[in-house]
């Protein structure tokens, strides 16, 4: 029987551990309880988190027990990692909010019946604790020297680091020390980025219990350049559907750079090995049908079979392959507003593409705006009613951003 270990191994998402032999002998003999934490920031998770939830499913289908843990105290706080500057402060009730989503989205890649896996919120621990007691049973084992070498302090030490944040490293500790005590978690997970916390929890509960506890870290999503994947022009790629649609979802995966594809589907797909190297070595124009592949294979486990079709029919449409499906992002506007025309910028901006009307201004000096297959050339373009074909019009943003404009 094949240890999960080597299965993550194989498909490149072990970036760092604290005790490789270790860890891979644990989860070969016995049901590993593990966890990996997730604040609620935002009301969705991206496609990094999606590449941990794949990790975890890994896990769990190798008879291992998930623990999600959703940060409702963290969030609080915030964590500095990777930032360099202080996080924006939540309301207690966004951060409520958020976690709620977090464990709907979740709840499509892991099973948490009974027995199969745990949802578990630090807010439980973290909210109540007193102070001095805390200090004196937790903060006595850390060192300050060595908290301040940790690449997500020594990134901020010349901007300026807060005591709040100052404080996330010994919460996050603490997170894995309070899951041992309750449900005899060993092992922590999390994105390289997470690392400097991970060791420090590792540490806290073998000095705490004199027990061993282990953490694995995974590769971060990037490109061949090293650039972190996840992002467009008009900001992240997420998971909620209300907030990057299916078919923009599709469109990133189908769009990936060549060089990426073999490394995508190994990550974010459930596609044997073989599979996957015979897709990732595929050349020339045959690199599209690869691409194709992972674009259906990742909207397909996000969101559903029934909308990864739809998602692929629509693409298909925009290329002369199929019938139009409503997948396509649109934007409906009043007939009674093109009656005199309307600008090229302006209605960039209703449909949401440009942030700005001089980033709008720029992108089509620069030729980044077509409008029905046309390329618009004066940033001062009117469009009018004449333009429309059965009450539509198609705006091509670049390379790869397609939307509809619907008159009604």
């Amino acid at each position: 029987m094949t240890n999960v270990f080597d299965v993550l191994k194989e498909r490149g998402f072990i970036q760092q551990t604290t005790h490789e032999d270790e860890i891979r002998e644990l989860l070969g003999k016995e049901s590993v309880t593990f966890y990996t934490g997730y604040d609620p920031t935002a009301d969705s998770l991206h496609v990094g988190h999606f590449l941990q939830l794949i990790a975890m499913a890994h896990l769990q289908r190798a008879g291992h027990r998930p623990i999600l843990l959703i940060g409702g105290g963290t969030a609080m706080v915030g964590d500095p990692s990777g930032r360099t500057d202080m996080r924006k402060m939540l309301t207690l009730e966004d951060i409520q909010h958020n976690g709620e989503c977090f464990k709907n989205q979740c709840s499509n890649f892991l099973d948490f019946s009974e027995g199969k896996g745990i949802l578990a919120n630090n807010a439980d621990w973290l909210m109540n604790l007193t102070y001095v007691p805390f200090l004196r049973e937790i903060g006595k084992h850390f060192s300050v020297n060595r908290m301040l070498t940790a690449e997500c302090f020594k990134s901020r030490m010349e901007k300026g680091l807060s005591f709040l944040e100052f404080n996330y490293m010994i919460m996050q500790s603490y997170d894995f020390l309070e899951l041992y005590r309750r449900y005899g978690c060993k092992l922590q997970l999390g994105g390289d980025d997470q690392w400097s916390n991970i060791i420090h929890g590792a540490d806290l509960i073998r000095r705490v219990e004199g027990a061993p506890a282990y953490g694995m870290t995974f590769t971060l999503l990037t490109n061949s350049e090293g650039n972190k994947m996840g992002k467009t022009q008009s900001g992240a790629v997420w998971l909620s559907p209300e907030k990057t649609s299916p078919y923009e979802f599709y469109q990133y995966w189908r769009n990936v750079d060549d060089r990426d594809v073999e490394k995508c589907l190994s990550l974010l797909t459930f596609l044997p090995m073989e599979e996957v190297r015979r897709l990732g070595a595929l050349e020339g124009s045959e690199i599209n049908k690869a691409k194709e592949v992972l674009a259906f294979e990742v909207t397909q486990l996000v969101h559903g079979t029934e909308e990864a079709k739809k998602a692929e029919e629509a693409a298909k449409a925009l290329f002369g392959k199929g019938a139009m499906s409503e997948s396509i992002p649109f934007t409906e506007i009043a007939q009674e507003e093109f009656q005199d025309g309307m600008e090229i910028l302006t209605l960039l901006a209703k449909a949401g593409l440009i942030p700005s009307r001089s980033e709008g201004r720029r992108l089509v000096q620069q030729g980044g705006v077509a409008v029905n297959d046309q390329k618009i050339e004066d940033a001062n373009h009117i469009i009018q009613l004449t333009d429309f074909t059965d009450g539509t019009l198609m705006i091509k943003k670049g390379k790869k951003v397609y939307h509809q404009i619907r008159i009604n």
